[in-house]
C-alpha cells in the first residue's frame, strides 16, 4: 500500500485538516487520498470523514477531573403557575422566520410577545422554571433588547449558569458585578472598599444604587475620587447623577464645568440647565434675553370710522381720507382707510461671538458643517435658558401666545426648535402643549415642532392619558402615515380613545383599497399595544370586504388576514395575562 492511500486508514496528525481542505476545494480539484477522480470521489470523501470522526472521538484521553461547581444559589421568588410555564416554553421555542416581504398569515408573532410576557412576569415577581433557563439565556443572547428583562426574570441561577458556559458570558457583563450583591448603603466600610477596589461596572452599579436611595451620599462618594478618575469614567459617573437631580447637586456640577474633558463639561452644563434655579440657568437666561425682544412693527390695514349707516336710498355717505387721520366735512366724520396698527413680532439678534464664559457654560463654539455660527450659538443659549424666562421677557404672555407670535427675519424655525429642546430637557408640560399645538390643526407640522421626532419627544413631557388623547386626535385628522413614531411613545396598553382611533384609521385604509403592507409597522404596534379588550370590536373586520373598483388586486383578502392575526394576537395576550395572574 502506498503512503498516499494509507493516509486514509492510518491515523495522522493532519488527516482531518486534509479532508477539510478537500471539501473546501471540491473533489473535482482534489480527491481524497487513495481515490481516483470521478463520480465516486464525493462518497469517498464522506466515508473518510466518518472514519476520521470516529477515530478522533475514540482517541480522546480522559482528562483530570475538575472541581465540582458550587450548587446554584436559591431563588426565593414564587414559581410560575403551570399554565404560564407552558406558555413560556412555547414562546422560547418559537424562532423568527425569514424577514422576507411575503405574507405573514394569521398566526401571531410569538417572538414579539416575549418581551411583554417577561415584563408582566417581572411585575408579578415570579421565578422561572430551572429547566427553561438555558433557552431563556439563548434567547437573550440573540436579542439584546431582551437582555434587561430576561436577566431580571432569570435571576441568580442564570448568572450561575453563565459562569459555566462561555456562550452566556454576556449575562455577567450585563449584570454589574457579575451578580455579586452590592453592599447596603449604610455599610460604609464595604461601600468604600467596593468604590476604591471594584471593577468599573461594579462601581457604576454601586453609584447608581446609592443614588436611587441617598442622592447626596452618592454625590459625596463620587467627589472623593473625582480628581483621579479617567475622563471617560468621569463622564459615565456624572451621567448617573441624572437620577434624583436637584439643587443640592449644583456646587458639584459647577466645579465640573471647569473639567479638562469637553464631554464632561457639556454633560455638567446640560444637567445644570435642567435646574431652572441654577446659576448657570440664570446666566443663560441673561444671554438669551439679550437676543430676543418684542418689536411692535407698524402695518397698514383698511380702517373705517365714519358713518356706516346707509341712507333711505341704500347708499352710504361719501368719504375721504388723508393719510391715517380723519377729516370732518358736510357729510359728517370721514374715517381713515389707510390706518397703521402695531403688530407684536419677535425680533432676534443672535450673538456675534462665543466668549470664554459661554464656552465654560457648555456652549460649543464650533458649529457643525453647513450651520451658521451665530444661529448655532443662539440655539444653544435658548435651549439652556429656563422657559419661565420668556413670559417675563415677552410681555407676560403665556407659552401658547408666545409660540403664536410671528418671528422676524426667518428666525422662527431656529427659535422654535430651541424651545422644543428646552421643553424636553426641562420636562415642561405647558410649553410642550404650546409647541405641539392642536392635533387637529390642518398642518401636521404644528406651531412649534418642525419634525415628528421633536413631536415624539414633546409628548414625553405629558401625562400618559393626555399623550394618548393628543395622538388619537392627530390620527383622526392626519391618518396613520405620520403616526408611527408618535404611537411609539404612548403607554401600553393604549387607552380606549387611542385604540379606537388606530382601528378606525386602519379600517379607512382598508376601504381605500391599498395593501396592508404599507401599514405593517402600525399593525405590528397594534398587536403589541392595543388593549386585548378591543378584540371583540374587531370581529366585524374579519370578513373579506368588497373591493372598490380601483383597489389593489387581492387587497381585501390580505386585510382580512391582517385583522385575523391582530384579533388572534390580542386574545393570546389576554390569555397570557390571565395565566400570569392565576397564582
Amino acid at each position: 500500500m502506498t503512503r498516499t492511500s494509507a493516509s486514509v486508514d492510518a491515523p495522522g496528525a493532519n488527516a482531518w485538516e486534509g479532508l477539510v481542505t478537500t471539501a473546501l476545494l471540491g473533489t473535482d480539484r482534489r480527491t481524497p487520498p487513495g481515490t481516483a477522480p470521478g463520480p465516486a470521489a464525493p462518497t469517498a470523501l464522506l466515508d473518510a470523514a466518518a472514519v476520521e470522526t470516529v477515530r478522533r472521538r475514540a482517541g480522546l484521553r480522559p482528562a483530570r477531573a475538575a472541581e465540582r461547581p458550587q450548587p446554584a444559589p436559591p431563588d426565593p421568588r414564587p414559581a410560575l403557575p403551570p399554565a404560564a410555564a407552558r406558555r413560556l416554553a412555547m414562546l422560547l421555542a418559537d424562532r423568527p422566520g425569514p424577514s422576507g416581504g411575503g405574507r405573514r398569515g394569521t398566526a401571531p408573532d410569538l417572538t414579539e410577545l416575549l418581551p411583554q410576557w417577561l415584563a408582566a412576569a417581572n411585575a408579578r415577581g415570579f421565578a422561572p422554571p430551572p429547566q427553561l433557563l438555558p433557552a431563556l439565556l439563548d434567547a437573550a443572547r440573540g436579542r439584546t433588547d431582551l437582555r434587561p428583562t430576561a436577566l431580571e426574570f432569570a435571576g441568580p441561577r442564570a448568572l450561575w449558569l453563565a459562569r459555566l458556559n462561555p456562550d452566556w458570558r454576556f449575562a455577567l457583563r450585563a449584570t454589574p458585578g457579575g451578580g455579586a450583591a452590592l453592599p447596603h448603603p449604610e455599610d460604609d466600610d464595604r461601600v468604600q472598599q467596593l468604590w476604591q477596589e471594584g471593577l468599573f461596572a461594579e462601581r457604576v452599579a454601586l453609584l447608581s444604587a446609592l443614588r436611587s436611595r441617598e442622592p447626596a451620599a452618592a454625590r459625596d462618594l463620587l467627589a472623593t475620587t473625582w480628581a483621579t478618575e479617567r475622563a471617560e469614567d468621569r463622564l459615565m459617573f456624572l451621567d448617573s447623577l441624572r437620577r434624583g437631580l436637584g439643587p443640592d447637586d449644583e456646587p458639584f456640577l459647577e466645579q465640573a464645568l471647569a473639567d479638562r474633558s469637553r464631554n464632561v463639561r457639556a454633560t455638567a452644563a446640560e444637567l445644570l440647565s435642567a435646574l431652572p434655579g441654577s446659576a448657570l440657568a440664570a446666566r443663560m437666561a441673561v444671554r438669551a434675553e439679550a437676543c430676543v425682544a418684542i418689536d411692535h412693527m407698524q402695518t397698514r390695514r383698511p380702517l373705517r370710522t365714519g358713518h356706516d349707516d346707509a341712507g333711505p336710498g341704500g347708499t352710504a355717505p361719501a368719504t375721504a381720507a388723508t393719510g391715517a387721520t380723519g377729516t370732518t366735512g358736510a357729510m359728517g366724520t370721514v374715517g381713515a382707510v389707510g390706518a397703521t396698527e402695531a403688530t407684536p413680532t419677535i425680533a432676534v439678534e443672535a450673538p456675534h461671538e462665543c466668549d470664554p464664559g459661554m464656552e465654560r457654560d457648555g456652549v460649543v463654539a464650533k458649529a457643525p458643517a453647513g450651520r451658521g455660527e451665530r444661529s448655532w450659538w443662539f440655539g444653544q443659549l435658548v435651549e439652556a435658558a429656563p422657559l419661565g424666562t420668556w413670559s417675563r421677557r415677552l410681555g407676560g404672555r403665556t407659552p401658547q401666545e408666545i409660540v403664536a407670535l410671528p418671528v422676524a427675519d426667518d428666525w422662527q424655525g431656529e427659535l422654535h426648535a430651541a424651545w422644543c429642546r428646552a421643553a424636553v430637557r426641562q420636562r415642561d408640560a405647558e410649553w410642550s402643549r404650546a409647541l405641539l399645538g392642536d392635533p387637529s390643526a390642518p398642518e401636521a407640522g404644528g406651531p412649534g415642532a418642525v419634525s415628528l421626532a421633536e413631536r415624539a419627544k414633546l409628548l414625553g413631557a405629558l401625562g400618559a392619558a393626555e399623550r394618548a388623547e393628543w395622538v388619537a386626535g392627530f390620527i383622526g385628522t392626519h391618518g396613520l402615515s405620520e403616526a408611527f413614531q408618535l404611537l411609539g411613545v404612548c403607554a401600553v396598553p393604549w387607552g380606549p380613545p387611542l385604540g379606537r382611533a388606530v382601528v378606525d384609521a386602519l379600517n379607512i385604509a382598508r376601504d381605500a383599497g391599498s395593501y396592508p403592507w404599507s401599514f405593517s409597522g402600525v399593525m405590528g404596534l397594534a398587536e403589541r399595544c392595543l388593549d386585548p379588550a378591543e378584540a371583540s370590536r374587531l370581529d366585524a373586520l374579519l370578513a373579506v370586504p368588497d373591493e372598490p373598483e380601483n383597489a389593489s388586486p387581492g387587497a381585501g383578502g390580505y386585510w382580512a388576514e391582517a385583522f385575523q392575526r391582530l384579533v388572534t394576537t390580542l386574545r393570546l395576550r389576554a390569555a397570557m395575562a390571565e395565566e400570569l395572574g392565576a397564582a
